[in-house]
């Protein structure tokens, strides 16, 4: 592959989540390129796994698609040196109630390749232990179960459509479900 050179990076906007970067490149052909950049601390996220082999999901408002979404219990890095671990295990109790007593890497993912560097760690909880819900002033959510066939029909019905989401529970599935 030819060789990409960034020649300047500029901060466009500092934000609460994301910070906004113009970024001057020089591509293979020479010609340099402005390219936009939106610079995400990282995240976690969490396939959590109930006893009977159901599933915790939050239901919550998302802005930039102005409607209620079903997700799997996630959230940002506090920052980007915080063990993603840890933050899978601070989120699943905040958002779900419950603690991990076991917590296994599922998977990686690149949320938006393009522009976008966020990478997201999604985990696989199970050995749950009840304890405290503790969700952020901003943050409403309701937490539901279901079954993991139930969720991968959601799926193809066009009913879950968030990445993070999609990603762990396929993953889930083939690895846990399938595979046995």
């Amino acid at each position: 592959m030819e060789e990409y050179k960034r020649i300047k990076r500029e901060l466009v906007h500092h934000g609460v989540v994301v910070d906004f970067y113009k970024d001057t490149m020089k591509v293979p052909n020479g010609n340099e390129a402005v390219w936009d950049l939106v610079s995400h601390k990282g995240a976690a996220a969490v396939v959590a796994v109930r006893a009977d082999g159901s599933l915790f999901m939050v239901r919550q408002y998302r802005n930039p698609l102005e409607r209620i979404t079903l997700e799997l219990p996630a959230g940002g890095l506090n920052s980007r040196e915080e063990p993603p671990e840890v933050c899978a295990r601070r989120e699943l109790e905040e958002e779900t109630g419950y603690k991990a007593g076991k917590l296994e890497h599922l998977m990686d993912i690149f949320t938006t390749v393009a522009f976008c560097d966020e990478k997201i760690l999604i985990y696989v909880a199970t050995d749950l232990k009840p304890s405290k819900q503790n969700l952020d002033d901003d943050e409403f959510l309701d937490v539901l179960t279901y079954p993991i066939e139930t969720l991968i029909e959601m799926i193809y019905k066009g009913e879950i459509q968030d990445s993070k989401t999609i990603c762990g529970l396929m993953a889930y599935y083939q690895k846990y479900c399938i595979s046995k």
